[in-house]
């Protein structure tokens, strides 16, 4: 079931990810049941992380109080550089590997590899970073406010 974006909704989510190239017909607002193949998500780009990063908005407003689910698609060799959320964030591994650990400073040697199906759930605050080496889909699911600072300032693409 597909809804037209409010302009509140569409506000607070380019308030929190920064500009996204298409954003009509969403599939899920938070209304009813939902049922969606992988095929029918809509892929766009995220200002908040450096490109070729992709989001697929699944449900909810990740700006605005209130449950939110979204997946990300990042390339082969992708960084993720160090950084926080203001609120949990529950990452569950859909299909690749991410690379990830906990700290301010990005350290390969570091990292705890997370395939398929692994779940990792971080607290509101605690820095942390990853990479991949074969394009991987993550699912993120949490409750709003959300968004991402990073640790340096200059490592975020809102910034260039």
């Amino acid at each position: 079931m597909n809804r037209i974006i409010t302009a509140s909704w569409a506000i607070s989510l380019l308030l929190c990810f920064g500009t996204i190239t298409h954003a009509s017909d969403l599939p899920y607002h938070g209304e009813g049941h939902i049922m969606l193949d992988p095929r029918e998500l809509e892929w766009q780009d995220i200002a908040s992380m450096a490109p070729p990063a992709r989001i697929a908005l699944i449900e909810g407003d990740p700006g605005s109080e209130g449950p939110f689910t979204f997946r990300l698609r990042l390339p082969p060799d992708y960084r993720i550089e160090p950084h926080v959320h203001p609120e949990y964030e529950r990452v569950t591994v859909i299909s690749g590997e991410l690379h990830f650990a906990h700290g301010e400073t990005f350290d390969r040697d570091q990292t705890r590899p997370l395939g398929t199906g692994a779940v990792a759930i971080m607290p509101p605050g605690e820095p942390m970073f990853g990479y991949t080496e074969r394009e991987t889909i993550i699912q993120l699911h949490g409750n709003g406010p959300w968004g991402i600072e990073y640790i340096n300032p200059e490592d975020d693409p809102r910034q260039q």
